[in-house]
């Protein structure tokens, strides 16, 4: 048998039994003490974490499972594999990055020449394209871990009323628009806020915290609408287009069949200041018939704006 097949169900066999002896291996595979041994240090060498206990009840410790067992990939699954990396490639902090380099080049190193080429030609030809941030969030894997580790966390944020203590259970993050955000309920404002991690200066302390809470996936589909508000709004086929591309329109926005629409649905008057600026950015291919608050709202912004220009 070759000696990398006879490495390879090693590998596989010393894994499985995370506790193991020289004389187990040796039975199973029927090779000396002295071939084991080299096996073992084989093992060692390419980073497979094994402790030895000696004295008489000694033997070999695999310290952990970061190892998996060899998987044969078809060459069109390892190209959908860097595929789905170059969604990633336009953030600029990512969890697990170091990880995702270390996978991504040991894959393309191992692919036959045909298949690194095509490889290279999805790199050239195919682009998930985000805003190219320059702006850091090196809390990023920390507050993932929490959100894992179901922890509450005492955090300093910088907002834009300045930089304030905060005491919050994160839910998870999540990627849009090349920035990272947080959905965490916040104890003092009893109410699940919207936060941007990389506005998180410093993690003061965590503690654990035993009571279940929601999923990312439950807050996606959480829509809590404390203080109801219709929002009822005409649409030219320009604004049509532009709130189509606005997630927080998502499903609300009614095309008729000259392309023209309209949004009229029930928000949280909480989010009015939200919104705004959105509406404001379309102009003339919107025309707002309620709330009223809105409106003054954008008159209001609008005034500003024509107040800086005046001579």
């Amino acid at each position: 048998m070759a000696k990398s097949k006879r490495l390879l169900d090693i590998l596989l066999f010393v894994t499985a039994k995370k506790k193991f002896t020289a004389q187990e291996i040796a039975d199973e595979f029927h090779i000396s003490i002295r071939t084991v041994h080299r096996y073992i240090v084989d093992l060692c060498d390419i980073g497979l974490p094994i402790y030895a206990e000696q004295g008489r009840n000694g033997g070999y410790t695999v310290l952990t499972h970061s190892f998996l067992p060899p998987i044969l990939f078809t060459e069109e699954e390892a190209v959908s594999i860097f595929f789905a990396f170059q969604s990633l490639k336009y953030y600029r902090s990512l969890p697990f990055e170091a990880e995702i380099t270390s996978v991504e080049h040991k894959l393309y190193n191992s692919l036959q020449r045909e298949a690194k080429s095509k490889v290279d030609k999805i790199r050239s030809h195919i682009a998930f394209w985000n805003p190219k941030r320059t702006i850091d969030s090196p809390l990023l894997n920390e507050m993932l871990e929490y959100s894992i580790g179901n922890r509450d966390v005492h955090i300093h944020y910088e907002s834009k009323t300045g930089v304030r203590e905060k005491h919050i259970r994160p839910i998870g993050v999540y990627a849009h628009d090349g920035l990272w955000y947080l959905p965490a309920y916040d104890y003092d404002k009893k109410k699940i806020l919207l936060f941007r991690v990389d506005r998180i200066l410093s993690i003061i302390s965590n503690e654990e915290n035993k009571d279940k809470f929601m999923s990312l996936e439950d807050w996606f589909n959480f829509q809590e609408v404390k203080k109801p508000i219709r929002l009822h709004v005409y649409l030219t086929m320009e604004g049509v287009r532009q709130c189509k591309s606005v997630p927080y329109f998502e499903g609300v926005v009614v095309t008729q069949e000259d392309g023209t629409g309209y949004i009229d649905s029930i928000i949280d008057k909480d989010e009015l200041d939200f919104i705004s600026p959105l509406f404001l950015r379309l102009g003339r291919h919107t025309r707002i018939i309620e709330p009223k608050e809105l409106i003054d709202g954008i008159r209001r912004r609008a005034e500003e704006i024509l107040t800086m220009y005046q001579e």
